[in-house]
């Protein structure tokens, strides 16, 4: 069922028209040159920009940067940056890229239908490419079909690392059941999350092994896990842990046979500390983590894949803002101590469910300000979420490297009006300051002057 799902999902998205113009695209030909001129390059790393400066893209790679940066084509799309800035493209690394395009009240309506999901998502996939964020972290939800839709150009949108379906113990935090919906273990059938690669529920060390194994079979660049309490869930409180640790340590095992990692969703320090005790190496929250459990994670080079979210928003019931309230105070404790402690850090932004928030993508980024200054943010949503992205190893779905300007790097890049080292503001309004946006050596926003 779950196959013909899949299939009937690239059929529907396959057939819609949403991409706009096409875009000007170096990667259809090995000869196409793209030369940014007079630019002032953020590297990803530096706390600096360069002086003004050429940056030479030919085919999906950036092959020179100054001086040598000459065109070999007569041909060659010429941007003249007018002394403005070039960086690499935004990278979010806790997305939902099917839930963030629907409402509850989409979900549950009975008109929804699967055509009506994929267009959603096709559209806010290709919204989410022009806010400049060019490569995501998919941590939860069968994202496959519209990462395939992508990568064939038949709809615009960022790089995909897709994880699959959250993987959750039953009464976890994606148990995604209705009230009515009895245990598969008792009834055989399975729930109707379930049935649309929205979730699994995986209960023992056998039906972890297989839930993950089937992830990784249908192309996850990486695991993902509930090991704790959510809220955003309907059964699992928030202080609970998730998994014993022969489960957990199964899904590590299986997914480190495929040479990649295992991330998962937990808050408090019980739940982290047993994942990490299980080889796990991402975190995704931790918001209600002590300080002795973030130094275990610096001291064993444990990511922590971080939020900022807001108190409520208008779309949240009463119950889900009642759980919410300690994640929010504790995020604010938590990523000053983390960084304090030289814990590894990720950001992502985490949409689920409403869709109004992702034209906030951008500005979510601005709410670490009083935590980071410009250049450690900067570097924290490009080369630092890149970072993150490569524990996928030979399962990454992109040969390259990315969030970087680097002779040989992958040509993800956006013009940027001003300087976002000395005013990182200009980053929270895409529409108005990024110029130009660039992905895989192809213009998707902009033209040459």
């Amino acid at each position: 069922m779950i196959t013909a799902y899949l299939r009937a999902a690239l059929a529907a998205a396959a057939a819609l028209l949403v991409s706009p113009a096409t875009p000007l695209a170096a990667k259809d030909s090995p000869a196409t040159e793209v030369v940014f001129t007079n630019v002032r390059v953020f590297d990803g790393t530096a706390d600096t920009l360069s002086a003004p400066t050429t940056v030479l893209v030919r085919g999906h790679l950036i092959v020179a940067i100054g001086s040598d940066a000459a065109p070999a084509s007569a041909e060659a799309i010429v941007i003249d940056g007018t002394g403005q800035t070039l960086m690499p493209g935004l990278i979010d690394n806790h997305v939902h890229m099917m839930f963030n395009s629907l409402s509850p009240a989409q979900m549950a309506s009975t008109e929804m239908s699967l055509e009506k999901v994929m267009q959603l998502s096709a559209a806010q996939s290709q919204a989410m490419l022009m806010r400049g964020f060019t490569s995501v972290r998919d941590v939860g939800g069968p994202s496959f079909p519209l990462k395939t839709l992508i990568d064939s150009g038949k709809v615009m949108g960022p790089r995909i690392w897709p994880s699959g379906p959250m993987i959750s113990q039953t009464s976890g935090h994606a148990d995604l059941r209705g009230p009515d919906e009895p245990s598969r273990r008792f009834s055989g059938k399975m729930s109707k999350a379930e049935e649309i690669w929205a979730s699994v529920i995986a209960d023992g060390r056998d039906e972890v092994l297989t839930a993950v194994r089937e992830n990784l079979r249908r192309g996850a660049s990486q695991i993902k896990l509930a090991a704790g309490g959510g809220t955003s869930s309907e059964y699992d409180p928030l202080d609970v842990t998730q998994y014993t640790l022969d489960e957990m340590k199964a899904a590590v095992d299986a997914a480190s046979d495929w040479n990649t990692y295992v991330t998962v969703h937990a808050y408090h320090p019980k739940s982290v500390r047993r994942a990490i005790e299980a080889g796990v190496k991402v975190i995704e929250h931790g918001n209600l983590l002590d300080e002795d459990t973030l130094k275990l994670m610096a001291d064993k080079g444990i990511w922590l894949s971080g939020q900022m979210l807001v108190d409520s928003t208008e779309a949240m019931d009463p119950k889900r803002r009642e759980k919410r309230k300690p994640v929010v105070e504790g995020q604010k404790i938590v990523w000053p101590m983390a960084k304090r402690l030289g814990v590894k850090l990720a950001w992502g932004t985490d949409f689920l469910f409403e869709p109004d928030l992702n034209a906030q993508q951008n500005a979510y980024i601005l709410r670490l300000k009083p935590y980071f200054t410009s250049a450690e943010l900067l570097r924290l949503v490009t080369s630092g979420n890149a970072e993150l992205l490569a524990l996928s190893g030979p399962r990454t779905p992109y040969e390259g490297r990315l969030g970087v300007i680097e002779e040989g790097a992958l040509a993800d890049l956006i013009l940027v009006r001003g300087d976002p080292l000395a005013d990182i503001d200009v980053i929270g309004d895409p529409a108005r300051n990024f110029m130009v946006i660039m992905k895989d050596g192809a213009i998707v926003k902009g033209q040459a002057r």
